[in-house]
């Protein structure tokens, strides 16, 4: 099992978005048997964050980073951290929010790259697909209607990913994932190798889609070795406690089902030696 850090790009006194507001998450994930650490940035006095400055030379496994910053969450002492860390093969998950929110992501390469911010990298990619297309995406049939307002339907885009099976769905994939107020924008820029889109929204009466998670898996680092594999979620409020709270009444396999996307991303983040 991995040592986890979960970690927000601010601090504890600045919005609703800090570490406090992610117990659930944090739960879950020892629940699956991970030691979990959670906490806020405490910048020091050169601006830079004690543990993501180091966390390279630390002994977490996974950086799960909760973005909620609007530019200025990372010094330059803390990218560097991170990108070590993720060289060394440290696995990352990175979730942010709609607009600018979480732009800070921007200085961690690949990561940086598939996250599009309003004010850097406006959505570089539109998809849109037929009703047909989206009905065969499903991995149950047609387009239904919410089974629960805090839940939207979601295509697992083929071949489906690990992180996206669930013994709990009757089709043994995620498909429902919770339907957040508002979330950020995902793309795989073209000629961008080693990231592929693995989930997205669609409706199937406009063919619009969105993005809901891009996985990056193979890259090689600057030492000349495989770099940990990451994961890039359009919203922290999948994993937030208030709207965590809004998914009660829900069917309890729907909210199963998710929980398996939570702990197969801890489990697939996992450097091989963890």
């Amino acid at each position: 099992m991995s040592k986890i850090l979960i970690q927000t790009t601010i601090t504890g006194a600045e919005d609703a978005w800090c570490a406090q507001r992610f117990t659930k998450l944090a739960d879950v994930l020892r629940s699956d048997g991970h030691t979990v650490t959670a906490r806020n940035r405490e910048p020091q006095h050169d601006g830079s964050d004690a543990v993501l400055s180091h966390l390279a030379e630390s002994d977490f496994d996974e950086l799960w980073l909760i973005a909620a910053d609007r530019g200025n969450g990372l010094s330059p002492e803390d990218v560097r951290g991170i990108l070590h860390f993720r060289e060394r093969g440290g696995g990352i998950l990175t979730a942010r929010d709609r607009e600018d929110l979480g732009a800070s992501l921007l200085n961690l390469g690949t990561i940086g790259a598939v996250n599009n911010f309003a004010s850097y990298n406006r959505f570089r990619e539109r998809r849109r697909f037929t009703r047909e297309r989206i009905a065969a995406s499903y991995s149950t049939g047609m387009h239904r209607e919410p089974v629960h307002r805090a839940f939207r339907r979601i295509v697992p885009l083929e071949p489906v990913h690990d992180v996206l099976r669930s013994g709990k769905s009757p089709s043994g994939v995620v498909e429902y994932f919770p339907a957040p107020p508002h979330e950020g924008a995902l793309s795989v820029p073209a000629g961008l190798k080693h990231a592929r889109v693995i989930a997205l929204s669609a409706n199937a009466a406009t063919g619009r889609a969105q993005n809901l998670a891009v996985a990056i898996e193979g890259e090689i680092g600057g030492n000349g070795k495989p770099s940990g594999r990451a994961v890039a979620a359009s919203s922290f409020h999948y994993f937030a406690d208030p709207d965590w709270a809004q998914r009660d009444g829900a069917p309890a396999a729907i909210e199963e089902s998710f929980n398996d996307y939570i702990k197969n991303l801890a489990r697939w983040l996992a450097p091989a030696c963890a």
